[in-house]
Protein backbone atom coordinates (compact mmCIF):
# COMPACT_ATOMS: atom_id res chain seq x y z
CA UNK A 1 0.00 0.00 0.00
CA UNK A 2 1.35 3.49 -0.79
CA UNK A 3 1.75 5.46 2.13
CA UNK A 4 2.74 9.46 1.75
CA UNK A 5 6.31 9.51 1.93
CA UNK A 6 6.29 12.93 4.88
CA UNK A 7 4.33 10.57 7.07
CA UNK A 8 6.72 7.52 6.96
CA UNK A 9 9.63 9.75 7.55
CA UNK A 10 7.75 11.10 10.61
CA UNK A 11 7.72 7.51 11.91
CA UNK A 12 10.86 7.00 11.65
CA UNK A 13 12.13 10.49 13.51
CA UNK A 14 10.00 9.62 15.99
CA UNK A 15 11.37 5.85 16.39
CA UNK A 16 15.06 6.73 15.70
CA UNK A 17 15.92 9.94 18.23
CA UNK A 18 19.34 9.38 17.99
CA UNK A 19 19.58 11.12 14.39
CA UNK A 20 18.17 14.25 16.22
CA UNK A 21 21.74 13.32 18.57
CA UNK A 22 18.42 12.89 21.34
CA UNK A 23 18.97 10.28 23.49
CA UNK A 24 16.82 6.70 24.37
CA UNK A 25 13.70 7.65 26.54
CA UNK A 26 13.40 5.70 29.46
CA UNK A 27 16.03 2.94 28.21
CA UNK A 28 16.73 0.38 31.29
CA UNK A 29 20.52 0.36 32.19
CA UNK A 30 20.24 -3.26 33.32
CA UNK A 31 20.55 -5.99 29.81
CA UNK A 32 19.91 -9.58 29.44
CA UNK A 33 22.40 -11.92 29.57
CA UNK A 34 21.79 -12.43 25.98
CA UNK A 35 23.30 -8.87 25.00
CA UNK A 36 26.98 -9.66 24.91
CA UNK A 37 26.19 -12.21 22.41
CA UNK A 38 24.41 -9.83 20.52
CA UNK A 39 26.86 -7.34 20.35
CA UNK A 40 29.56 -10.08 19.09
CA UNK A 41 27.16 -10.63 16.47
CA UNK A 42 26.79 -6.84 15.84
CA UNK A 43 30.29 -5.26 16.52
CA UNK A 44 32.74 -7.98 15.21
CA UNK A 45 30.33 -10.61 13.53
CA UNK A 46 32.11 -14.28 13.10
CA UNK A 47 30.84 -14.80 10.10
CA UNK A 48 28.59 -12.50 7.22
CA UNK A 49 25.49 -13.48 8.57
CA UNK A 50 21.82 -11.50 9.84
CA UNK A 51 20.68 -12.05 13.34
CA UNK A 52 17.52 -13.48 14.22
CA UNK A 53 16.37 -12.08 17.73
CA UNK A 54 13.69 -14.93 18.32
CA UNK A 55 11.57 -15.83 21.55
CA UNK A 56 8.04 -15.17 23.07
CA UNK A 57 6.17 -11.74 23.59
CA UNK A 58 7.24 -9.23 25.96
CA UNK A 59 10.48 -10.87 27.22
CA UNK A 60 12.39 -7.72 26.05
CA UNK A 61 13.76 -8.62 22.46
CA UNK A 62 13.00 -4.81 21.77
CA UNK A 63 15.02 -3.38 24.80
CA UNK A 64 17.95 -5.67 24.12
CA UNK A 65 17.63 -3.94 20.28
CA UNK A 66 17.51 -0.56 21.42
CA UNK A 67 20.71 -0.83 23.97
CA UNK A 68 22.94 -2.07 21.47
CA UNK A 69 21.82 1.16 19.22
CA UNK A 70 22.60 2.89 22.42
CA UNK A 71 26.00 1.31 22.44
CA UNK A 72 26.84 1.61 18.81
CA UNK A 73 26.14 5.46 18.78
CA UNK A 74 28.66 5.65 22.62
CA UNK A 75 31.14 3.94 20.14
CA UNK A 76 30.93 6.59 17.92
CA UNK A 77 29.40 4.61 14.64
CA UNK A 78 27.91 7.51 12.65
CA UNK A 79 23.94 7.99 13.40
CA UNK A 80 22.81 8.09 10.43
CA UNK A 81 23.85 5.04 9.78
CA UNK A 82 21.58 3.31 12.26
CA UNK A 83 18.16 1.97 11.54
CA UNK A 84 15.34 0.92 13.85
CA UNK A 85 12.22 0.18 12.44
CA UNK A 86 9.12 -1.88 13.96
CA UNK A 87 6.52 -3.61 11.80
CA UNK A 88 4.51 -4.17 14.51
CA UNK A 89 3.73 -0.59 13.82
CA UNK A 90 0.41 -0.72 10.97
CA UNK A 91 2.35 2.09 9.28
CA UNK A 92 5.43 0.75 8.64
CA UNK A 93 3.80 -2.52 8.14
CA UNK A 94 1.78 -1.36 5.21
CA UNK A 95 4.38 0.30 4.09
CA UNK A 96 6.52 -2.62 3.92
CA UNK A 97 10.42 -2.80 4.09
CA UNK A 98 11.46 -1.51 0.82
CA UNK A 99 9.54 1.75 1.42
CA UNK A 100 10.96 2.11 5.24
CA UNK A 101 14.49 1.65 4.06
CA UNK A 102 13.81 4.16 1.26
CA UNK A 103 12.54 6.67 3.63
CA UNK A 104 15.73 6.22 5.95
CA UNK A 105 17.86 7.24 2.92
CA UNK A 106 15.78 10.23 2.42
CA UNK A 107 16.26 11.96 5.76
CA UNK A 108 19.59 10.40 6.80
CA UNK A 109 22.08 10.55 3.77
CA UNK A 110 24.78 6.95 4.19
CA UNK A 111 28.53 7.92 5.21
CA UNK A 112 31.33 5.95 5.54
CA UNK A 113 31.20 2.34 6.83
CA UNK A 114 28.62 -0.21 7.65
CA UNK A 115 25.10 0.37 8.35
CA UNK A 116 23.04 -1.47 10.88
CA UNK A 117 19.60 -2.23 10.48
CA UNK A 118 17.29 -2.91 13.28
CA UNK A 119 14.16 -4.98 12.64
CA UNK A 120 11.72 -5.36 15.00
CA UNK A 121 8.64 -7.62 14.61
CA UNK A 122 10.02 -9.01 11.40
CA UNK A 123 7.24 -11.76 11.08
CA UNK A 124 4.98 -9.13 9.83
CA UNK A 125 7.42 -8.48 6.72
CA UNK A 126 6.02 -10.31 3.95
CA UNK A 127 9.16 -12.98 2.44
CA UNK A 128 11.50 -11.65 5.03
CA UNK A 129 13.53 -14.97 4.79
CA UNK A 130 14.07 -14.50 1.08
CA UNK A 131 14.85 -10.15 1.58
CA UNK A 132 17.73 -11.47 4.40
CA UNK A 133 19.50 -13.94 2.13
CA UNK A 134 19.34 -11.58 -1.07
CA UNK A 135 21.05 -8.86 1.91
CA UNK A 136 23.46 -10.83 2.99
CA UNK A 137 24.56 -12.45 -0.20
CA UNK A 138 24.53 -9.02 -1.80
CA UNK A 139 25.28 -5.73 0.70
CA UNK A 140 28.45 -6.60 2.73
CA UNK A 141 28.47 -3.81 4.73
CA UNK A 142 24.70 -4.28 5.80
CA UNK A 143 24.60 -6.07 9.68
CA UNK A 144 21.04 -7.32 9.89
CA UNK A 145 19.31 -7.84 13.01
CA UNK A 146 15.89 -8.54 13.45
CA UNK A 147 13.33 -9.98 15.66
CA UNK A 148 10.41 -12.24 16.19
CA UNK A 149 7.75 -13.31 18.96
CA UNK A 150 6.63 -15.46 16.34
CA UNK A 151 8.53 -16.70 13.33
CA UNK A 152 7.13 -18.87 10.95
CA UNK A 153 10.08 -18.49 8.55
CA UNK A 154 12.13 -20.48 11.09
CA UNK A 155 10.13 -23.55 9.55
CA UNK A 156 9.10 -22.68 6.58
CA UNK A 157 11.94 -20.96 4.95
CA UNK A 158 14.52 -22.75 6.52
CA UNK A 159 16.48 -23.51 3.20
CA UNK A 160 16.81 -20.18 2.54
CA UNK A 161 18.27 -19.43 5.72
CA UNK A 162 20.96 -21.37 6.16
CA UNK A 163 23.94 -19.54 6.38
CA UNK A 164 22.27 -16.15 6.45
CA UNK A 165 21.58 -15.69 9.72
CA UNK A 166 22.40 -16.84 13.35
CA UNK A 167 19.33 -17.20 15.36
CA UNK A 168 20.10 -15.65 19.26
CA UNK A 169 16.80 -17.22 21.19
CA UNK A 170 15.95 -14.48 24.26
CA UNK A 171 13.61 -16.73 26.31
CA UNK A 172 11.77 -15.82 29.14
CA UNK A 173 13.35 -14.28 32.51
CA UNK A 174 15.87 -16.64 34.64
CA UNK A 175 15.26 -16.29 38.15
CA UNK A 176 18.64 -15.08 38.38
CA UNK A 177 17.42 -12.07 35.92
CA UNK A 178 14.35 -11.82 37.88
CA UNK A 179 16.24 -10.52 40.94
CA UNK A 180 18.50 -8.42 39.09
CA UNK A 181 15.51 -6.51 37.08
CA UNK A 182 13.85 -6.00 40.75
CA UNK A 183 16.81 -4.81 42.37
CA UNK A 184 16.24 -6.83 45.08
CA UNK A 185 19.49 -6.88 47.56
CA UNK A 186 21.36 -10.19 47.77
CA UNK A 187 22.98 -11.45 50.73
CA UNK A 188 26.72 -13.59 49.51
CA UNK A 189 25.41 -16.04 47.65
CA UNK A 190 27.98 -19.33 47.13
CA UNK A 191 28.93 -19.31 43.71
CA UNK A 192 30.11 -22.48 41.90
CA UNK A 193 31.79 -22.92 38.49
CA UNK A 194 29.21 -26.39 37.81
CA UNK A 195 27.01 -28.12 39.20
CA UNK A 196 29.43 -31.34 39.44
CA UNK A 197 31.80 -29.03 41.46
CA UNK A 198 28.62 -29.68 44.04
CA UNK A 199 30.44 -33.29 44.62
CA UNK A 200 33.37 -31.78 45.97
CA UNK A 201 32.38 -29.24 48.68
CA UNK A 202 32.94 -30.00 52.17
CA UNK A 203 30.06 -30.11 54.51
CA UNK A 204 30.00 -26.11 56.08
CA UNK A 205 29.94 -25.41 52.25
CA UNK A 206 26.65 -26.91 52.17
CA UNK A 207 25.34 -25.18 55.16
CA UNK A 208 26.35 -22.02 53.59
CA UNK A 209 24.38 -22.71 50.57
CA UNK A 210 21.45 -23.60 52.75
CA UNK A 211 21.17 -20.65 54.25
CA UNK A 212 21.47 -18.76 51.10
CA UNK A 213 18.60 -21.02 49.60
CA UNK A 214 16.38 -20.22 52.54
CA UNK A 215 16.76 -16.45 51.94
CA UNK A 216 15.41 -17.22 48.00
CA UNK A 217 12.99 -19.52 48.25
CA UNK A 218 10.20 -16.58 49.10
CA UNK A 219 11.32 -14.49 46.45
CA UNK A 220 11.23 -17.87 44.32
CA UNK A 221 8.09 -18.80 44.67
CA UNK A 222 6.67 -14.96 43.79
CA UNK A 223 9.45 -15.34 40.23
CA UNK A 224 6.39 -18.74 39.57
CA UNK A 225 3.03 -16.16 40.04
CA UNK A 226 4.73 -13.14 38.42
CA UNK A 227 6.03 -14.83 35.38
CA UNK A 228 9.60 -14.35 33.93
CA UNK A 229 9.02 -11.53 31.89
CA UNK A 230 10.20 -7.92 32.46
CA UNK A 231 7.09 -6.32 32.61
CA UNK A 232 5.19 -8.30 34.66
CA UNK A 233 8.15 -8.51 36.94
CA UNK A 234 7.80 -4.69 37.89
CA UNK A 235 4.20 -4.47 38.29
CA UNK A 236 3.39 -3.93 42.43
CA UNK A 237 0.15 -6.39 41.91
CA UNK A 238 0.65 -9.83 41.37
CA UNK A 239 -3.27 -9.75 40.01
CA UNK A 240 -2.00 -7.09 37.43
CA UNK A 241 1.01 -8.66 36.64
CA UNK A 242 -0.92 -11.87 35.73
CA UNK A 243 -3.78 -9.49 34.34
CA UNK A 244 -0.83 -8.27 31.99
CA UNK A 245 0.40 -11.81 31.02
CA UNK A 246 -3.04 -13.27 30.47
CA UNK A 247 -4.28 -10.47 28.08
CA UNK A 248 -0.62 -11.01 26.12
CA UNK A 249 -1.27 -14.63 25.62
CA UNK A 250 -4.58 -14.76 25.10
CA UNK A 251 -5.39 -11.41 22.90
CA UNK A 252 -2.05 -10.87 21.06
CA UNK A 253 -0.66 -14.25 20.59
CA UNK A 254 -3.61 -16.78 20.37
CA UNK A 255 -6.44 -14.03 18.85
CA UNK A 256 -3.93 -11.62 17.02
CA UNK A 257 -0.64 -13.55 15.65
CA UNK A 258 -1.84 -16.82 15.28
CA UNK A 259 -4.91 -15.44 12.95
CA UNK A 260 -2.28 -12.73 10.87
CA UNK A 261 0.57 -15.35 10.77
CA UNK A 262 -0.43 -18.65 10.16
CA UNK A 263 -4.59 -18.14 9.22
CA UNK A 264 -5.83 -19.78 12.07
CA UNK A 265 -10.21 -19.27 12.31
CA UNK A 266 -11.13 -21.19 14.78
CA UNK A 267 -9.94 -19.29 17.21
CA UNK A 268 -12.61 -20.58 19.94
CA UNK A 269 -11.25 -24.49 19.49
CA UNK A 270 -7.13 -22.70 19.72
CA UNK A 271 -7.94 -21.25 23.38
CA UNK A 272 -9.55 -23.89 24.86
CA UNK A 273 -6.89 -26.33 23.67
CA UNK A 274 -4.52 -24.03 25.08
CA UNK A 275 -6.63 -23.62 28.54
CA UNK A 276 -6.16 -27.67 28.41
CA UNK A 277 -2.45 -27.61 28.46
CA UNK A 278 -2.73 -25.11 31.20
CA UNK A 279 -4.70 -27.28 33.09
CA UNK A 280 -2.48 -30.49 32.48
CA UNK A 281 1.28 -28.95 32.19
CA UNK A 282 4.05 -31.84 31.91
CA UNK A 283 1.46 -34.23 30.39
CA UNK A 284 1.60 -36.28 27.98
CA UNK A 285 1.12 -35.78 24.34
CA UNK A 286 -1.93 -37.63 23.85
CA UNK A 287 -3.60 -36.89 20.73
CA UNK A 288 -6.37 -38.68 21.25
CA UNK A 289 -7.64 -38.38 24.32
CA UNK A 290 -7.17 -34.06 24.01
CA UNK A 291 -9.15 -34.49 20.66
CA UNK A 292 -11.79 -36.30 22.70
CA UNK A 293 -11.92 -34.41 25.93
CA UNK A 294 -12.30 -31.03 23.99
CA UNK A 295 -14.27 -32.48 20.19
CA UNK A 296 -11.14 -31.56 18.34
CA UNK A 297 -10.51 -33.27 15.25
CA UNK A 298 -6.94 -35.37 15.91
CA UNK A 299 -5.27 -33.46 12.94
CA UNK A 300 -6.61 -29.59 14.35
CA UNK A 301 -5.38 -30.73 18.08
CA UNK A 302 -1.58 -31.89 16.39
CA UNK A 303 -1.92 -28.66 14.58
CA UNK A 304 -2.22 -26.30 17.46
CA UNK A 305 0.23 -28.08 19.22
CA UNK A 306 3.02 -26.97 16.58
CA UNK A 307 1.71 -23.40 16.76
CA UNK A 308 1.81 -23.65 20.23
CA UNK A 309 5.44 -24.29 19.99
CA UNK A 310 5.84 -22.02 17.10
CA UNK A 311 4.86 -19.06 19.49
CA UNK A 312 7.08 -20.06 22.32
CA UNK A 313 4.06 -20.77 24.37
CA UNK A 314 5.33 -24.53 25.12
CA UNK A 315 7.98 -26.77 25.05
CA UNK A 316 7.90 -30.18 23.97
CA UNK A 317 10.53 -32.95 25.46
CA UNK A 318 10.17 -36.35 23.33
CA UNK A 319 10.79 -39.59 25.20
CA UNK A 320 14.58 -40.40 25.87
CA UNK A 321 16.46 -42.68 23.27
CA UNK A 322 16.55 -43.17 19.48
CA UNK A 323 14.92 -44.86 16.60
CA UNK A 324 11.44 -46.48 17.07
CA UNK A 325 11.33 -45.78 20.62
CA UNK A 326 10.89 -42.16 20.16
CA UNK A 327 8.62 -42.40 17.49
CA UNK A 328 6.39 -44.56 18.77
CA UNK A 329 6.61 -42.90 22.49
CA UNK A 330 4.63 -39.61 23.17
CA UNK A 331 6.21 -36.05 24.28
CA UNK A 332 5.42 -34.30 27.02
CA UNK A 333 4.25 -30.59 26.79
CA UNK A 334 5.38 -27.94 29.28
CA UNK A 335 4.42 -24.57 29.32
CA UNK A 336 6.90 -21.78 28.26
CA UNK A 337 6.84 -20.01 31.75
CA UNK A 338 5.55 -21.30 35.22
CA UNK A 339 3.58 -18.15 35.63
CA UNK A 340 1.09 -18.79 32.33
CA UNK A 341 -0.97 -21.40 33.88
CA UNK A 342 -1.60 -19.45 37.03
CA UNK A 343 -2.47 -16.19 34.92
CA UNK A 344 -4.49 -18.15 32.30
CA UNK A 345 -6.31 -20.05 35.18
CA UNK A 346 -6.99 -16.71 37.20
CA UNK A 347 -5.34 -18.89 40.32
CA UNK A 348 -3.41 -15.50 41.61
CA UNK A 349 -0.99 -17.02 44.52
CA UNK A 350 -3.43 -19.84 45.66
CA UNK A 351 -1.12 -21.91 43.57
CA UNK A 352 1.50 -21.94 46.50
CA UNK A 353 -1.18 -23.72 48.33
CA UNK A 354 -1.75 -26.00 46.17
CA UNK A 355 1.24 -28.67 47.03
CA UNK A 356 0.54 -30.48 43.23
CA UNK A 357 0.11 -27.56 41.33
CA UNK A 358 3.33 -25.82 42.97
CA UNK A 359 5.26 -28.38 41.98
CA UNK A 360 4.13 -28.74 38.48
CA UNK A 361 5.38 -25.09 38.07
CA UNK A 362 8.93 -25.71 39.75
CA UNK A 363 9.39 -28.44 37.38
CA UNK A 364 7.92 -25.94 34.22
CA UNK A 365 10.65 -23.53 35.64
CA UNK A 366 13.50 -25.97 36.18
CA UNK A 367 12.89 -27.48 32.56
CA UNK A 368 12.59 -23.44 31.61
CA UNK A 369 15.63 -22.59 32.86
CA UNK A 370 17.75 -25.78 31.48
CA UNK A 371 16.33 -25.09 27.98
CA UNK A 372 17.49 -21.47 28.31
CA UNK A 373 20.93 -22.40 29.80
CA UNK A 374 21.84 -24.71 27.12
CA UNK A 375 20.39 -22.97 23.82
CA UNK A 376 23.66 -22.36 22.23
CA UNK A 377 25.02 -25.91 23.37
CA UNK A 378 23.28 -28.30 20.83
CA UNK A 379 21.66 -29.90 23.72
CA UNK A 380 19.07 -32.33 23.47
CA UNK A 381 16.53 -32.62 25.50
CA UNK A 382 13.88 -35.65 26.62
CA UNK A 383 12.19 -37.37 29.32
CA UNK A 384 12.15 -41.11 30.12
CA UNK A 385 10.10 -43.57 31.38
CA UNK A 386 9.91 -47.60 31.57
CA UNK A 387 7.47 -50.02 31.39
CA UNK A 388 6.54 -50.09 35.18
CA UNK A 389 5.67 -46.36 35.09
CA UNK A 390 9.16 -45.11 36.43
CA UNK A 391 9.80 -41.90 35.38
CA UNK A 392 12.83 -39.47 35.19
CA UNK A 393 11.30 -35.84 34.41
CA UNK A 394 14.17 -34.42 32.52
CA UNK A 395 17.35 -35.54 29.88
CA UNK A 396 20.16 -33.40 28.79
CA UNK A 397 22.48 -34.57 26.60
CA UNK A 398 25.18 -32.68 25.27
CA UNK A 399 28.14 -34.63 23.53
CA UNK A 400 29.09 -37.52 25.34
CA UNK A 401 27.58 -35.97 28.64
CA UNK A 402 23.79 -37.76 29.95
CA UNK A 403 22.84 -35.36 32.62
CA UNK A 404 19.45 -36.56 34.27
CA UNK A 405 17.66 -34.31 36.68
CA UNK A 406 14.25 -35.26 38.95
CA UNK A 407 12.38 -32.61 40.50
CA UNK A 408 10.70 -33.71 43.73
CA UNK A 409 9.05 -30.13 44.91
CA UNK A 410 7.94 -32.27 48.55
CA UNK A 411 8.09 -30.83 52.38
CA UNK A 412 9.94 -34.25 53.45
CA UNK A 413 13.71 -34.72 52.79
CA UNK A 414 14.08 -36.55 49.42
CA UNK A 415 15.11 -40.34 49.72
CA UNK A 416 16.27 -42.96 47.36
CA UNK A 417 12.80 -44.44 47.26
CA UNK A 418 11.37 -41.17 46.30
CA UNK A 419 13.50 -41.13 43.23
CA UNK A 420 13.56 -45.19 42.33
CA UNK A 421 13.14 -43.86 38.22
CA UNK A 422 16.35 -41.95 38.31
CA UNK A 423 18.61 -44.09 40.44
CA UNK A 424 17.55 -47.09 37.72
CA UNK A 425 18.24 -45.13 34.75
CA UNK A 426 21.41 -43.90 35.98
CA UNK A 427 22.14 -47.64 37.04
CA UNK A 428 21.32 -48.79 33.49
CA UNK A 429 23.22 -46.43 31.78
CA UNK A 430 26.59 -46.35 31.69
CA UNK A 431 27.19 -42.95 30.41
CA UNK A 432 25.49 -41.78 32.75
CA UNK A 433 27.89 -40.14 35.16
CA UNK A 434 25.95 -38.27 38.32
CA UNK A 435 22.21 -37.87 38.94
CA UNK A 436 20.27 -34.55 39.85
CA UNK A 437 17.13 -34.03 42.10
CA UNK A 438 15.53 -30.91 42.56
CA UNK A 439 14.54 -29.77 45.80
CA UNK A 440 12.20 -27.86 48.31
CA UNK A 441 13.64 -27.82 51.78
CA UNK A 442 16.46 -25.54 51.38
CA UNK A 443 18.09 -27.92 53.91
CA UNK A 444 17.44 -30.86 51.59
CA UNK A 445 21.04 -29.99 49.48
CA UNK A 446 24.19 -32.36 49.27
CA UNK A 447 24.59 -36.03 48.46
CA UNK A 448 21.54 -38.34 48.21
CA UNK A 449 22.31 -40.27 51.65
CA UNK A 450 21.80 -43.24 50.52
CA UNK A 451 24.69 -46.69 50.40
CA UNK A 452 24.79 -48.81 47.58
CA UNK A 453 23.84 -46.42 45.05
CA UNK A 454 26.24 -47.20 42.17
CA UNK A 455 26.19 -43.55 40.36
CA UNK A 456 26.93 -40.09 42.68
CA UNK A 457 23.25 -38.07 43.07
CA UNK A 458 23.26 -34.65 44.30
CA UNK A 459 19.84 -32.84 45.91
CA UNK A 460 20.06 -29.18 44.88
CA UNK A 461 16.79 -26.80 46.03
CA UNK A 462 15.09 -25.19 43.16
CA UNK A 463 15.57 -22.14 44.07
CA UNK A 464 19.08 -21.97 44.37
CA UNK A 465 19.59 -24.59 41.30
CA UNK A 466 17.36 -21.45 38.85
CA UNK A 467 19.48 -18.99 40.24
CA UNK A 468 22.74 -20.46 39.45
CA UNK A 469 21.80 -21.28 36.18
CA UNK A 470 20.49 -17.88 34.95
CA UNK A 471 24.35 -16.82 36.93
CA UNK A 472 27.03 -15.32 34.13
CA UNK A 473 29.70 -17.89 34.09
CA UNK A 474 27.95 -20.86 35.33
CA UNK A 475 28.11 -24.00 33.21
CA UNK A 476 25.71 -26.36 33.82
CA UNK A 477 28.45 -29.13 33.57
CA UNK A 478 31.24 -30.27 32.30
CA UNK A 479 32.69 -33.52 30.73
CA UNK A 480 36.28 -34.85 32.68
Amino acid sequence: MKIPKEELVAILSQFNPWWRREKIPDLPVWRRRAFDGLMEWVEHPPAQRAVLVSGPRQVGKTTLLLQAIERLVDSGVPRGNILYATFDHPICKLAGLDAVLEAWRELEPKVEGPEYLFLDEAQFVKDIGTWVKHQVDFFKTRRIVFTGSAMPLVQTATESGVGRWHTLRVLTLSFYEYLQIKKIPLPIIPSVASIRDLFDCAPNEYYRMSEAATFLIGHFHEYLVRGGFPQTALVESITQAQRLLREDIIEKVLKRDMTALFGVRRILELEQMFIFLCMHDGGLQDIQTISKDLGIAKQTVQNFIDLFESTYLIYRLPPFGYGKEVLRGKAKLYLGDPAIAPAVLMKGKTILEDAHALSQCVETAVIGHLFSHCAYNEARFSYWRNQKEKEVDLIVEMGNLIIPFEVKYQSQMVQARDVSGLIDLCNQKAAIQQGYIITKSPQDIGPLPENGLEKKTMRIPAALFCYWLGFPGFIQDRET
